[in-house]
Parts: C-alpha cells; structure tokens; sequence
C-alpha cells in the first residue's frame, strides 16, 4: 500500500470491496491529479469502478474523510501545540450548471457549493491534516431575500465558525499532551464562539482576528480605542509570501497588548455574558513606499504578558496562511472546478479524495523543509524512494534510505527544480509535478525485476 492510501487504511464503507476500491482510487487520482478522472483512472472499467463508488449510498465525503482525520489526530498528539485554522472557500461550477444540487455563490449568476475545512498545523506550519469538512450550498434565489437580522445564530451561515470551534474543543478536551489553539480570520469574530471558551484551561484556546474594532468594552470605552492608548510591546519582523496582485516583502509591526472585557452584545433569543479576552493590535508604521500598512487586531483567550508571548500569538496567526496555500493546490492543482459529476452527492466524494491528495502535496513540502534529516521512508513507501533514486541519480539505490530533503529535492526536480544553491526549497508547484510521475518510474522498475526474473 502506498503511503497516501494509508489514509484510508481505516475506512469503513460497510464493504470490504467497496474500502478496497476507494484505497485504489486514491492512489489513482494521486497519481494524476491534475487530469480528468476517466484519464486519471487509465480505462473504462477503472472509471466506472470510481464512478459507482462515488454513487453508492455509502459513499459520502463524512466517510471518505473520516480514516484521514484519525490518523491526522495520531499525528497531532506528536506535537505539545497543534493550530486548528479554520477558513471557507467557494468552489464555482458556473460552466457546469447540470451539476444538481449546487446554489448561487456571491451572485446568483454564479454557481457552486462552498467548502470550510479545518486544517491542523503545527507552529512550524507543518500540515498534519484535515480535522473537520463542513460544505453547503445556498438555496437558489436565497440571495435576494430580506433576511431578520435578529433571527438565532443557528439560522445563519456563521454558525460553521462556532460549530467548528465546539468540534476542536471536544477533540481538546480528550488530549492531555497536545493543546490545541483554534485559528480563525475576520469572519470568525462571532462573541458567541468568545463564550464557548473564556478559559483556556478548559479545552481549546482561540486566537481570531477582529471585524468589529469598534467593539465596546464593559468600562464603555471601545476596544481599537483601548489598544491604541497602550504602549508598544515589542516589535516584530516576517516574511509577507507573494499573492495574486501583490509581490512577497518584508514587514516590521509593532505589537500592543491589553486585557479588556468584552460587553455582550444584546439577542433576542439568548442571554450573553462579559468575556475578559486578551487583545493584541498589529501596526506597521512605515510601510514601503505605495503600500498599505499591514495591520491587525486579534482577539485570544490566552494571557498575553510577555514580548515574546506576544510575538508567538502573531507567529501563530501567520500560520493561517497555509490554509490559503491548501486551497490553491486543491484548486489549482487538482483543478477541482473542473470536476463533471451529475449532482451533489457525487461531488462531494469526490471532493474528499482530492482534499486528501491536496494535503499531502503541502504535508511534503513543508516536512522536508522543517524536519530535513528525517528518514525519507517515513512517508514515502519504500518503491518509491527507491525508483526515485534510479532515476535521478542514474545508479542503485543505498541500502539506507537518503534524508527527506533529498528525496523531496529529488522529487521536485522531476517537476523541473534546478536545485540550485539560490533556488532554496522547493515549492509546491514542482514538487507536485514530480509526485505525478513516481507511480510510472515504479511501474517500470516493478516491470523491470519481473522481465529480469522471467529471463535472468
């Protein structure tokens, strides 16, 4: 079994031919994911095969996914922190309208279903795995509704955020070695979610970025106001990563901190109560010339008394960002919105497979760039390692296996990576290629000792 069909070395569909099937269509997507299925699949009865699978009742994203994330929770209780960063992203079928059940996007000219992962990360951006999928679709025509600002939280679509914070704290609560610290950007700025868990001793920490700076506080002042009044803390350098419509810099903050008391705000259907919380507000003073000032406010219920605590509680919100690199590999590398199934139900299986593979394309990349030593065997199988070797170095592999860094970099460089002292790591985008073409350089070797053993 190859190392990405461990995954799914667990499941259960109710049928052992119905697991075997699904472990041998995750291998085949993996291999080519950037293709259709029917391609990926390589025939007809392999593509009938996935398709039936997909349409089996049994079959749903819940089931496909639910082996990964236990074997993500055995991955995370390595680790003494482990961040949850919780986001949502639209997938838009608008060219492929005969896909039943989908809904409009941001207009109801535009067609899809929304995603909203929750990926564990550890400090070092390590992606250990997915945690939780929660996806919908609107209803069509919902969108012109006039909708009751004072209906309960529950009827709206940001109870994902609360929803998905409960689910991290219930999994917090069964850990005694690892704590878990959940990650959400300005949409997760809900007070209901601050409520859930005022103490941290309790289960899972949270850290969120603010919406609403003008929050006000128990004392009556507002809580931008509060932040703004403290004396700088410390100051902070990173590495902003290039975007579509902006170029990778440098950024110096300064970093306030304040405790504050959060006013509940008032609900028709339940009572709140005031929540004491730690704010930190994130200020670049002189950015460079033509650029924004990059700044935050951000919410935890974490103390927050020291330099470097502070700094940490930024560097964890950095991290958020590997969940946007998540999504472009999902989308881009596996081209997920080209996808032609005839309705939801299919969609969503097979959405789940990808977002495996998409996982472990990131996983790679920043193991070998955080644990460079570490035996490749530890998550490549060993044919593969070993026809990778053959291949790029044009000679027997060692009986040892070599370092994750230089199987990775040897990987990436069957995706056109120089390898170059100045070329650094390899990014996802080579290294994704590469993984592409193992299975056939396997193939060909696997071929190469039955040849040899036929007529040696």
């Amino acid at each position: 079994m190859s190392a990405l069909a461990t995954e799914l070395a667990g499941i259960s569909l109710g049928d052992k031919r119905l697991n075997r099937r699904a472990r041998r269509l995750l291998e085949k997507l993996g291999d080519k994911p950037t293709v259709s299925i029917p391609a990926a699949c390589g025939g007809w009865d392999e593509t009938r095969a996935a398709y039936r699978l997909f349409d089996h009742e049994a079959v749903t994203a819940k089931r496909v996914l639910a082996p990964h994330i236990a074997c993500t929770g055995a991955r995370l209780r390595e680790h003494p922190r482990v961040l949850c960063i919780q986001d949502t992203t639209e997938l838009d079928y608008t060219t492929k309208k005969g896909i039943a059940g989908l809904g409009p996007l941001n207009y109801e000219s535009r067609w899809g279903l929304y995603l909203h992962p929750t990926l564990a990360v550890t400090p070092d951006r390590v992606p250990l795995g997915l945690l939780d999928l929660y996806s919908w679709a609107r209803e069509p025509g919902s969108l012109g509704e006039d909708k009751d600002p004072n209906r309960p939280l529950e009827d709206k679509e940001s109870v994902r955020w609360v929803d998905g914070f409960a689910r991290v704290n219930e999994l917090a609560e069964r850990l005694s070695e690892t704590r878990l610290t959940y990650i959400a950007d300005r949409e997760g700025d809900i007070y209901d979610l601050f409520v859930e868990a005022p103490c941290p001793d309790q289960g899972a920490d949270w850290l969120v970025r603010v919406q609403h700076g003008d929050r006000l506080l128990s004392d009556g002042r507002k809580l931008r106001a509060a932040l703004e009044a403290a004396p700088v803390l410390t100051e902070i350098r990173f590495e902003r990563p290039a975007a579509k419509g902006r170029s990778a810099r440098t950024v110096d903050q300064q970093l306030k901190v304040v405790r504050v008391t959060l006013k509940a705000p008032a609900r028709p259907d339940r009572t709140l109560v005031d929540v004491t919380v730690t704010a930190l507000l994130a200020t670049e003073p002189n950015p460079p010339a033509g650029e924004d000032p990059l700044e935050w406010v951000l919410l935890t219920n974490l103390a927050v008394e020291t330099p470097e605590e502070a700094s940490e509680k930024l560097l964890w919100y950095l991290c958020r960002w590997q969940v946007e690199v998540y999504f472009k590999v999902l989308k881009s590398g596996c081209r997920i919105e080209e996808l032609q199934l005839e309705k939801r139900e299919r969609l969503e299986p097979a959405l789940a497979f990808y977002m495996i593979i998409a996982w472990r394309v990131l996983y790679l990349t920043m193991l070998g760039r955080e644990c460079p030593e570490m035996s490749c065997d530890t998550v490549f199988a060993d044919e593969e390692w070993k026809a990778v070797y053959l291949v790029t170095q044009r000679m027997p592999p060692p009986e040892q296996p070599p370092s994750l860094d230089t199987m990775v970099r040897m990987v990436a460089s069957l995706g056109g990576f120089l390898n170059r002292k100045s070329d650094g790591f390899p990014g996802p985008k080579t290294l994704w290629i590469g993984l592409q073409r193992i299975p056939d350089f396997v193939l060909a070797l696997e071929a190469q000792r039955s040849v040899g053993a036929t007529y040696g």
